[in-house]
């Protein structure tokens, strides 16, 4: 049987190091410790975080904006933060809008952009994409009458047809909205090319990062993009949405909001009073993971570089067990790109006979703590032809070891077996 074979390294620090992070590792679930495979729908927090949000409550909670000491600590502790996701991304932290989540936060901008768009407008969207990346344009048909046009997903390997994408471009273009990454088959897109298509055209880029930023790290001058959304909650925060915006863009931005609130990016997108200590937990996310790059003299950036290549080639060596693995059991069909290929260490699959809900149950019994369904990529799924059930997916987050990637092939071999 294969086994896995980490690279050395001292840049990064090692997957032991990192686990004992995460208080979450110490469960167990039926006499197993709990392996959490689902990163693609929310990681683990490791303590620093937690701490950092729970002293941001008990010691500086209040509202923004006022002339005493814990709001103006409030203050500066959400500058700080949009300073760190301004890193993350590569932008100003003038450009760093906070909200719900991702979705929230994607229905605010295209409600703001369809004001100036109507029936001879159009926005280009793929079957790839997490509905919340097609579901806000597409609320701009019904609201305005602008046409969406939908770009194909080649079902042989679960990548976008950007040769359908450049023919379906045209004058009438406003805005291509593109995932950076698939959440439900691990694909990366080649944002930039994609990006470069647009502005042939003249129009807005709008990218979804969530599944992305947890594997790579966003650079939205690299990717020639307007628009970037993720969620800290997949890069080990709290459940909080992000939005890097041009601020040129934002200030211009027909954005619904109470007339008193500021006009000035990026707090004119951020409606209400906001989340603080999820701000504050999405900064300390950023800087937990610049912490783990090892190498003494790196700027955030450079750390945040550093860390999150080596944990993508430590879940590139995981993957492709995981896919070899699988693919030797009897009646396991594997879905996406094989390993070598643009993608995250994310892998859907299912087992003949076998519904995906009673593969979960039966991989959540051995402390395998795994998701199914569409993982609201129901297109993706449609065109597979495996829906309405849908899939199993396992995903590799920075904690996940060696030993629960050779626990979910023996496992997944278990319940094959049994007919």
């Amino acid at each position: 049987m294969s086994t896995i074979t980490q690279p050395a390294t001292h840049r990064v620090a090692s997957t032991d190091d990192i686990r004992s992070h995460f208080p979450a590792m110490e469960r167990r679930h039926r006499g197993h410790f709990v392996a959490y495979l689902d990163g693609p729908g929310g990681t683990q927090v490791p303590r620093v975080v937690a701490e950092r949000m729970t002293d941001y409550l008990f010691h500086h909670n209040a509202n923004t904006h006022w002339r005493y000491p814990t709001s103006a600590e409030t203050d500066a502790l959400i500058m700080d933060a949009r300073r760190s996701l301004a890193e993350f991304v590569n932008g100003s932290p003038d450009e760093i809008a906070f909200g719900a989540n991702m979705t929230t936060l994607t229905f605010h901008v295209a409600r703001s952009l369809g004001r100036a768009w109507g029936p001879d407008d159009e926005i280009v969207v793929t079957e790839l994409d997490h509905h919340a990346n097609v579901a806000p344009w597409r609320a701009l048909e019904r609201d305005r009458g602008v046409r969406v046009i939908v770009v194909r997903m080649r079902t042989e390997d679960g990548t976008v047809d950007v040769g359908d994408l450049e023919r379906k471009l045209s004058a009438r273009t406003r805005l291509v909205a593109i995932g950076a990454a698939s959440n439900a088959l691990g694909t990366i897109n080649d944002v930039p090319r994609i990006a470069a298509l647009a502005r042939e055209r003249s129009a807005l880029v709008f990218v979804d990062a969530v599944h992305y930023a947890a594997h790579a790290l966003p650079d939205v001058a690299a990717f020639g993009c307007d628009f970037l959304a993720c969620s800290a909650y997949k890069f080990y925060g709290p459940h909080i949405g992000v939005l890097w915006g041009k601020r040129a863009l934002i200030e211009r931005l027909d954005v619904p909001k109470l007339a008193p609130a500021p006009e000035e990016s990026p707090e004119r997108l951020e409606t209400g009073t906001q989340n603080h200590e999820g701000i504050v937990g999405a900064g300390a996310a950023v800087d937990y993971l610049a912490s783990l790059a090892r190498t003494e003299g790196l700027d955030r950036r450079e750390a945040l570089s550093v860390a999150l290549d080596e944990l993508h080639a430590r879940g590139v060596v995981l993957f492709k067990r995981l896919w070899q693995g699988l693919g030797e059991i009897s009646g396991v069909r594997r879905f996406g790109l094989q390993p070598g290929g643009p993608r995250t260490p994310t892998l859907a699959f299912r087992v003949d006979g076998k519904s995906c809900d009673d593969v979960a149950v039966a991989l959540a019994e051995r402390g395998l703590f795994v998701s199914h369904g569409d993982f609201y990529a129901a297109t993706v799924i449609e065109r597979l032809g495996v829906g309405p059930d849908g899939v199993v997916r396992v995903g590799c987050s920075a904690y996940t070891s060696a030993q629960e990637i050779e626990r979910v092939i023996q496992s997944v071999a278990e319940i094959a077996s049994q007919r």
